[in-house]
């Protein structure tokens, strides 16, 4: 099987993650190593549809290293949902001799390439999300580095927080995951740390904030998951900071409390060091892994280790996990496998629990 690979497309897919291009450039040149083309597919999905896509040598991709976002550009395509549009992808790996595809992005990128690798297509997933959220692996591509803005834009608030005396509310993305949220608010200090995946005390909250005051604590960071649940019909993070500012203001110990959203800003920027050495890692994996014959898997990272595991198997354990399984589910799953990924999810939420506990300790 390994020697019928010829050439290989990568893509990038879904939201945009510092690293991407940073395994792009890894896989192009592990792959051009072994004597295989490479094609860059640009605009994920869609590129493989309306055929968007040109051929990578090693000059074409050495700049890709420290580059922000993705290079090959994103799209989140529902046109590829669909059995029309698999059929149009399919038909311009056939019409550029694309034997097998190495596709990076998140938990829908996944779904497409076990699609693709279901009709023919050999593909490989790599794991890049700031959100951290796949469940089946330790890391993703563009976590540190989104870490890292955040640490950066928190630090600056809080020295305007501590200049006036006031507290800022931070409301960190991360979809329905509250990992980027957690981790940043622990490296900033935060007195304050809501996660979706964690029971919160609001009362308790704002206790600890009037009582840490009313003991001389000047300045305060709140670290809110961007989806943690709405409340009064805003965003938590927004409703938060009213209530802070209306309740101690009619107390007359007044804790003047703004909001800020970085939003889409920690998606971009040069990939950390961390983001650099992991994409070489995953894309190294994943070439071989494509020269091995191997098909429908995503390269993880787990317990020091890059190993491979099933996609489809990945993704019924990243639904398990956040409690999104559908009827039917499981049932090509021996009860043993089935056992062992309830097992691994309550791993995950007991490492998810520990250091929660930790951000409050240390709050």
């Amino acid at each position: 099987m390994a020697n019928t690979i010829k050439k290989i497309g990568v893509l990038t897919s879904g939201g945009d993650a510092p690293g991407m291009s940073t395994a792009v450039r890894a896989v192009a040149l592990a792959a051009l190593k072994q004597g295989i083309e490479v094609v860059a597919i640009y605009e994920g999905y869609k590129g493989l549809i309306y055929n968007n896509i040109k051929p990578l040598k090693n000059t074409d991709v050495l700049n890709f290293i420290n580059a922000g976002g993705t290079t090959l550009l994103s799209d989140r395509c529902d046109e590829f949902k669909t059995e029309e549009g698999m059929a149009k992808a399919i038909a311009t790996c056939k019409e550029e001799n694309i034997d097998a595809i190495i596709a990076i992005g998140g938990d829908g990128t996944f779904r497409g390439a076990t699609d693709l690798s279901h009709r023919g297509i050999p593909t490989i997933g790599i794991p890049a999300t700031i959100d951290n959220d796949i469940t089946s692996t330790d890391y993703a591509l563009g976590f540190d580095t989104a870490m890292n803005t955040n640490l950066m834009l928190g630090d600056r608030l809080r020295d305007t927080c501590w200049s006036h005396a006031r507290c800022n509310v931070i409301e960190i993305m991360g979809r329905g995951a509250g990992y980027l949220a957690l981790q940043s608010g622990i490296a900033l200090g935060a007195t304050i740390v809501a996660i979706p995946e964690c029971d919160f005390d609001e009362e308790a909250a704002i206790a600890k904030l009037k009582a840490a005051r009313a003991n001389g604590q000047r300045s305060f960071i709140i670290a809110v998951a961007e989806g943690f649940p709405e409340k009064d019909g805003v965003p938590y993070g927004e409703y938060l900071t009213k209530r802070i500012n209306t309740e101690t203001k009619a107390e007359g110990a007044w804790i003047d409390t703004k909001f800020c959203r970085p939003a889409h800003m920690v998606r971009g920027g040069a990939p950390t060091l961390r983001d650099r050495l992991m994409a070489a890692q995953f894309a190294e994996k994943a070439v071989e892994l494509i020269l091995a014959g191997k098909s429908d898997c995503v390269v993880c990272a787990r317990n020091g280790e890059i190993v491979e595991t099933d996609i489809s198997y990945a993704l019924i354990l990243d639904r398990m996990y956040k409690g999104k399984l559908k009827d039917g589910d499981l049932d090509k799953f021996s009860e043993e496998q089935v056992e062992a990924m309830k097992a691994f999810c309550a791993m995950r939420k007991a490492e998810l629990d520990k250091m929660y506990a930790l951000a409050n300790l240390l709050a």
